[in-house]
């Protein structure tokens, strides 16, 4: 079995995977369906004043500060000035101008941090979802979040944190080999969720189990 993701796809990230960098020496927030590492800029402009809105909002989504259209941050006509300028109503971050012009303004620093790819690390999962995993060797069960659109090989990486053999396994769904460059949607796993959200059940009580066998205790069919 082939055991590496495919290195051309995007890593893809779920929300609380993002939520839990949410300190100035580890920072990252999403916006616009993509996930971004801001450590590099906290430490570059660590004290900064204008690294606080940006702090503020660490592990966070902050698609509300673009234009989904442009991807540039979303802009208003300044009441004062009359000139269209970022709306910030968080306050002025790294690499927003001033409203007036300053002495101190520094703007060589290349492309502002929202237009940079250097700090964008993968892609926000559009729709989570669990799935238990049976090991049918030793009948521990494990329940864990994934990202829809990863196929089984990247879900076979996450579920390594419980079982590094992982890769050593037949998995198998309603007895049928899983495609594991596969998603759990086009290998047949369907998500029930708002079947279950719609007739008051808990998703957790039903959710669908992978089995795993261990390839040198394998019976063929």
């Amino acid at each position: 079995m082939r055991t590496e993701p495919n290195m051309l796809r995007p890593r893809y990230f779920t929300p609380a995977e993002v939520s839990v960098h949410n300190v100035a020496s580890d920072i990252w927030v999403s916006f616009l369906g993509k996930v971004y590492d801001l450590t590099p800029l906290s430490e570059e402009h660590k004290g900064d004043l204008l690294l606080k809105p940006i702090l503020n909002s660490a592990g966070k989504d902050i698609s509300h500060w673009f234009d989904k259209k442009t991807g540039n941050l979303r802009t208003h006509i300044d009441p004062v000035t009359n000139c269209r300028v970022a709306y910030t109503p968080q306050g002025r971050f790294v690499h927003v101008p001033p409203r007036f012009p300053a002495s101190d303004w520094v703007n060589d620093f290349g492309k502002p941090w929202w237009q940079d790819e250097k700090y964008c690390i993968g892609k926000l999962s559009q729709k989570t979802r669990k799935v238990r995993i049976v090991n049918m060797l030793t009948s521990q069960a494990n329940t864990i979040e994934v990202c829809s659109e990863e196929n089984m090989l990247e879900i076979l990486k996450r579920y390594e944190e419980h079982n590094r053999h992982a890769a050593s396994y037949t998995w198998k769904f309603c007895g049928s080999n899983l495609d594991m460059n596969r998603t759990l949607q086009e290998n047949g796993v369907e998500d029930e969720f708002e079947n279950f959200y719609d007739l008051g059940m808990n998703e957790d009580d039903y959710l669908p189990a992978i089995h795993l066998y261990f390839n040198d205790d394998l019976t063929e069919q």
